[in-house]
Order: C-alpha cells, then sequence, then structure tokens
C-alpha cells in the first residue's frame, strides 16, 4: 500500500484541513508514493519506538515530531536523532494532531473512556457534559476510569452540575464556556488561583494520560477500511513518585 491510498483515509477520518493554522499535521517524513509494509500507532515517538521499528513501517502518531521549523539537524538531539532513524529505514510518518482533536479523540475519551455519551460541544475543542455528582465522586470517577492513583484537583465548589473537557493541553480554553468543572491538562499554577476565586473545579487529568488513547481510537476507525495496526505509546517523561 503507497503512502496516498491511506492518507486519503486518515483525511476521511479527520480532515487535515481542519488543523490549526499552528500545527503541523499531515505527511511529517516520507513520500506521497512511498510504499509502506507495517501501520504502529502512537502518541509521540521516541528512540526505543523507532529503533525497534520494522524497515517500511509507517508510523502515524497525534503529536507531530517535528513542529516547528528546524534550523539545524544534529543527529545527536532529539529530533533529528529520530529523524536520521527513521530516514536510514525508510520509516515514514504521518501526524494527525489538532484535526484528529477535533473529531475523533476529544469524543472518544469522553464517551468511550469515561463512559459520557451525552454532551455539547462548544468551538472545536470543548465538550461540555451533564455530572450531577459531588466533586469527590466526580474525582472518583475519573481517577477510576482513566485508571490513575491520583489526580491534581482545584476544588472550586462541593456539587459539580456540569463539565467540560479538553484532551491535552486546554487551559487557554477557560473562559470560552461555562461549566461547573473543567477536565484538561498542563494547568498552571496562576491559572489554578483564578479558577479556584472564581469558583471553577479543575481536573488534571494530565496530558500523556488524557491523549494516550490515540492509538486506540484510531485503530478502531482503520478497522472499517480492513486495515490493522500496531498500537504502542512513547514513554511519559514524568514519573510519579
Amino acid at each position: 500500500m503507497k503512502i496516498f491510498e491511506i492518507y486519503a483515509i486518515l483525511d476521511s477520518i479527520a480532515p487535515f484541513e481542519l488543523q490549526e493554522s499552528w500545527d503541523n499535521s499531515g505527511l511529517i517524513i516520507g513520500s506521497m508514493n512511498d510504499e509502506f509494509d507495517d501501520i504502529v500507532l502512537s502518541l509521540d515517538l521516541d528512540s526505543t519506538i523507532v529503533a525497534s521499528a520494522k524497515p517500511n513501517t509507517l508510523f502515524i502518531t497525534h503529536h507531530p515530531l517535528i513542529f516547528k521549523g528546524l534550523k539545524r539537524v544534529d543527529s545527536s538531539k532529539y529530533p533529528s536523532n529520530l529523524i536520521k532513524m527513521m530516514i536510514k529505514k525508510d520509516i515514514s510518518l504521518i501526524s494527525m494532531h489538532t484535526n484528529y482533536d477535533k473529531v475523533v479523540l476529544n469524543r472518544f475519551v469522553l464517551s468511550e473512556i469515561l463512559g459520557y455519551q451525552d454532551y455539547e460541544q462548544y468551538g472545536d475543542f470543548i465538550l461540555k457534559f451533564e455530572v450531577n455528582q459531588s466533586f469527590e465522586e466526580f474525582v472518583s470517577r475519573i481517577k477510576s476510569k482513566l485508571n490513575l492513583p491520583t489526580l491534581r484537583v482545584v476544588k472550586g465548589s462541593e456539587f459539580i452540575k456540569t463539565a467540560a473537557i479538553c484532551t491535552g493541553s486546554g487551559s487557554e480554553l477557560i473562559g470560552s464556556f461555562e461549566a461547573d468543572c473543567f477536565l484538561s491538562g498542563d494547568f498552571k499554577y496562576h491559572t489554578a488561583l483564578e479558577s479556584y476565586e472564581n469558583s471553577l473545579s479543575l481536573i488534571d487529568i494530565n496530558h500523556f494520560e488524557s491523549e494516550r488513547y490515540f492509538g486506540e481510537s484510531l485503530a478502531f476507525y482503520l478497522q472499517k477500511f480492513n486495515l490493522f495496526a500496531t498500537i504502542t505509546n512513547s514513554i511519559n517523561p514524568f514519573e510519579y513518585r
């Protein structure tokens, strides 16, 4: 199979034209006429994943390996070290980032992982849903569904009637919706303080942990086209001790 064939399929799932202007989704490494033997899905790429990949593999990742312009290629530094390995092994890379967030990933995590089937979409990235639980009960449910032993939270109120979610990093979207609680990742201290004072509860579901379902969700769609992929995940650079 050639890259342009699967690229068209991916575009039908989450059109690349929907990506944000600052994004770099699409074909990152390789040519549209290149052929590939295996498909591997991952949130990101790291040296272990690339080193263990077979030649002529197609990686499909959520985060683009090349995000901003590279001014130099130093093969001793990330991401140039991975690019060098991939070129040597004829490995191709397609990334589906904000276009996939808008169409698939947020909805998949909310409905299939957290179990909330009814929701409203606000803008491109926010999904709002009813909770009707105490803050403590809601936090316990999220911990259980995401299989996380601890969560960093801001308790803005005792009862959560409605909540909103944006997987990955969505703190800049605070203020664009009305809800009692916001689930996202990468919250900063001053964002937390402001939210607390404004009675907005926050549940930090972490960047890696909230988007690690990329491979699972995309594999589901690819199977509809009789395409089967290996699902892996890059390392989470954070450790919890």
